[in-house]
């Protein structure tokens, strides 16, 4: 979910995690056991589950690939043409998901292999997005999903005269994005200090809640003559314009440190955005704290597990993706990382929504971030969804650092669009 990239991307090196004698090798070994390898973009917080999963099935190791999030999306498109290089398991995050509907015999069909027995099991929307334009074929089951929300630090709040309390702090910006951005407008020329950490986050989040996003359901571009992405690039300009921007670049060692120094008041913050913070920022427990977002519900990532076709371990794959996407496994990772579950039988469940978390002021994650996952309105999501809002992502970049004109950014976007 993704300032001027879709969201939930960890800048890692690659990286083999240990569950139950793991090898770093693919396929089958000597002794009988099966390597399950499976390539995700940052720690999806899995490493406890595969050594569960080892326990319950011992012929079962697995090996991790961990990539920064451009390069692995980057990497599986590049695998699936050329038929070779993918893992067993692949994450893909829900920017790009349609890119690879759109070609599913790249892909073992989840429903051959069982899935069609689960469908009432995650949200319909999240169910859909994996599906085939035919309905025939299913490439992912669900993981997380992102309902929004927005982390504030409370000691910059106060220092600046603004409410503290997450009730008082969602008030100010209740009606809309303009009051937010009036808010920041206001605590930057008190404070001096920036509001947000970058400009795309906050676009995305506008263009996130939107009716229609960049493209219609025809898959056309719609990015010019979408009224809502206008008004979202506008109002966006204006907070930088205003000086509310800390101009960071997401997932660089800046924009970590950033979380821990206070160097901004607010981010949007979907469920899994909570452990990032908590992560990052060790020293700043209790000044960060949550609040609703502007603009009423959206949902910013969350990705689903796919196969591709080139896997040789299809179905002992397809058993273990069952098995961790049901909501057992969702709601632990939840507890361990903050990724929030995209199975709705948890969101009744007091062992979800009682969760807090002390780290944010006690505040209750569980009941925020279900609230926020069941608001979601579905949006349509073309080909190359993650790709369009990185390059406006990249235009608002070049207003930020000054390189150019919001006229000739806009120009420049519109022109880079134009090869998709």
């Amino acid at each position: 979910m993704n300032t001027s990239r879709p969201i939930r991307a960890v800048a890692l090196a690659a990286a083999l995690v240990t569950a139950a004698g793991l090898t770093a090798c693919s396929g089958g070994d000597d002794d009988g056991k099966i390597t399950l390898s499976v390539g995700l973009f940052g720690d999806f917080g899995f490493g406890p589950l595969y050594e569960e999963y080892s326990e319950l099935h011992p012929e079962i190791e697995f090996e991790e690939r961990i990539a920064e999030f451009a390069d692995h999306h980057t990497n599986l498109t590049t695998h699936l043409a050329t038929g070779s290089g993918a893992a067993d398991i692949e994450a893909v995050e829900v920017g790009y998901i349609s890119q690879y509907t759109a070609q599913p015999d790249r892909f073992h069909n989840l429903l051959d292999l069982g899935a069609d027995e689960l469908e009432g099991q995650w949200l319909d929307w999240k169910w859909q997005q994996a599906l085939s334009a035919d309905g025939e074929s299913l490439i992912g089951l669900g993981t997380d999903v992102g309902g929004m929300a927005m982390c504030y630090r409370r000691d910059l709040f106060e220092a600046a005269g603004l409410p503290v309390e997450r009730d008082e702090v969602s008030a100010l910006w209740a009606g809309s994005w303009a009051d937010y951005v009036a808010v920041g407008e206001q605590y930057t020329a008190d404070t001096g200090g920036f509001f947000f950490e970058s400009s795309g986050n906050m676009f995305r989040a506008m263009v996130e809640q939107a009716e229609e996003g960049v493209y219609d359901r025809e898959n056309n571009l719609i990015v010019e003559s979408n009224p809502a992405i206008g008004e979202a690039w506008d109002l966006t300009v204006d907070a930088i314009e205003a000086g509310m921007s800390n101009r960071l670049t997401a997932w660089t060692p800046e924009w970590n440190a950033g979380f821990n120094e206070g160097t901004f008041a607010t981010i949007i913050c979907p469920a899994w955005m909570t452990s990032y913070i908590e992560t990052n920022a060790p020293d700043a427990a209790g000044l960060w704290d949550i609040a609703t977002v502007p603009g009423g519900a959206g949902n910013m990532g969350g990705s689903h597990l796919v196969l591709p076709e080139q896997g040789e371990h299809a179905e002992e794959a397809y058993e273990f993706i069952e098995w961790l996407t049901a909501p057992e496994q969702q709601l632990k990772v939840f507890e361990a990382t903050g990724n929030f579950p995209s199975t709705p039988e948890l969101y009744e469940d007091p062992a979800l929504t009682g969760l807090s978390k002390t780290y944010f002021n006690e505040a209750p994650v569980g009941e925020i971030f279900t609230a926020a996952a069941q608001a979601v309105q579905p949006q349509y999501q073309g080909p190359l969804q993650g790709d369009v809002l990185a390059t406006i992502g990249q235009g608002l970049g070049r207003i930020e650092d000054g390189s150019q004109s919001p006229e000739d950014a806009w120009s420049q976007v519109l022109s880079d669009l134009e090869s998709f």
